[in-house]
């Protein structure tokens, strides 16, 4: 039952810290390009890699917080479903560099993070 309200707890706040990102973000750029929930997905792969990293040194933490980062915070906080969507949407409205531009840097920049950051740690 803790892992369970560990990942339900996580998830909500880091769906809320999504929201505050996306909120933040269009207001400041006015742009086209969903770099909102490229933010999001960003920063969770640091944070997501970071606590992979850490917590493989650690034998004392107990696994319930990994639960609540990696799996509640972290699944909360990226999000597939909405880059889907929004390169989705590039493509409808002819903005076809823009999605690819999207695809390429979610791609790339996330996966080359969480390899960088935690790639001598086991999962």
């Amino acid at each position: 039952m803790n892992n369970i309200l560990a990942v339900f707890i996580g998830g909500g706040l880091g769906s809320i810290v999504r929201y505050g990102i996306s909120g933040f973000t269009m207001e400041k750029f006015k742009t086209i390009f969903p770099i909102a929930t490229l933010v999001s997905n960003i920063l969770s792969c640091i944070i997501l890699a970071a606590t992979i990293a850490f917590l493989s040194q650690r034998t004392d933490v107990n696994p319930t917080w990994k639960m609540f980062i990696i799996t509640g915070f972290c699944g909360g906080f990226s999000t597939f479903s909405t880059f889907s969507y929004e390169t989705v949407e590039l493509i409808r409205n002819g903005n076809n560099m823009y999605a690819i531009a999207n695809i390429l840097l979610s791609v790339f920049v996330c996966i080359g993070l969480v390899f960088m950051i935690a790639k001598n740690q086991p999962a």
